[in-house]
């Protein structure tokens, strides 16, 4: 069976990271996708015609994503031929995690609507049109996934995670010390192992 898995980085992340999933799966093609875009309808469009140009011919695809790249995912592959994803740290609540750093920001809605974009001080760009787009798509994923989440991530907390996880009957790994970000030893010695019994 000829399979591929395309490795979808999140934000700060390259295609380069592919490689290290490459002996994971040493039967497979393990590609990389440096994807450009920064919202979810460029990226559905953008993901979609990766996905049809680079698995033509193949009889599965595996979906390795992490953080918002997982989101983007769950935005454009859900109608897609994809045999099982594997999640790292997920963004699941796009909707919660803007509406968390608003209240970071110290931003009300009626603001955000009248501005339509505002920066914060963490780097972060709060976009109205943004917020309106995840309210008006809610995910709908119904692709056999696994998921990884760290107990100290920042970003989504793990009432949020396990909420999607039931929704989708998604299978849900914690690592107590994990992070948003894994990339220590002990982090990413524990996310090989967990691609390995995923599999």
């Amino acid at each position: 069976m000829k399979q591929i898995v395309i490795y979808v980085h999140g934000k700060g992340g390259t295609a380069e990271e592919a490689k290290h999933y490459q002996p994971l799966f040493a039967e497979s093609d393990v590609i990389g996708f440096d994807y450009k875009s920064q919202n979810p309808w460029e990226a559905k469009r953008e993901f979609s015609e990766f996905y049809d140009l680079q698995c033509k011919g193949y009889d599965s695809v595996i979906l390795v994503a992490n953080s918002i790249g997982a989101f983007f995912s769950m935005n454009a592959f859900a109608e897609k031929k994809i045999s099982k994803a594997l999640f790292i740290s997920p963004i699941v609540n796009m909707e919660k995690l803007i509406v968390d750093m608003m209240i970071w920001a110290n931003v009300t809605e009626d603001e955000l609507c009248s501005k339509k974009e505002i920066t914060t001080d963490f780097g972060e760009t709060l976009s109205w049109e943004y917020l309106c787009y995840v309210r008006k798509h809610p995910i709908k994923w119904n692709i056999p996934t696994c998921i990884l989440y760290g107990a100290n991530d920042n970003l989504t907390s793990i009432e949020t995670v396990s909420e999607f996880a039931v929704q989708t009957g998604a299978i849900l790994t914690v690592m107590n010390d994990g992070e948003h970000w894994f990339h220590t030893d002990e982090q990413m010695e524990f996310l090989d192992n967990w691609i390995r019994n995923s599999m």
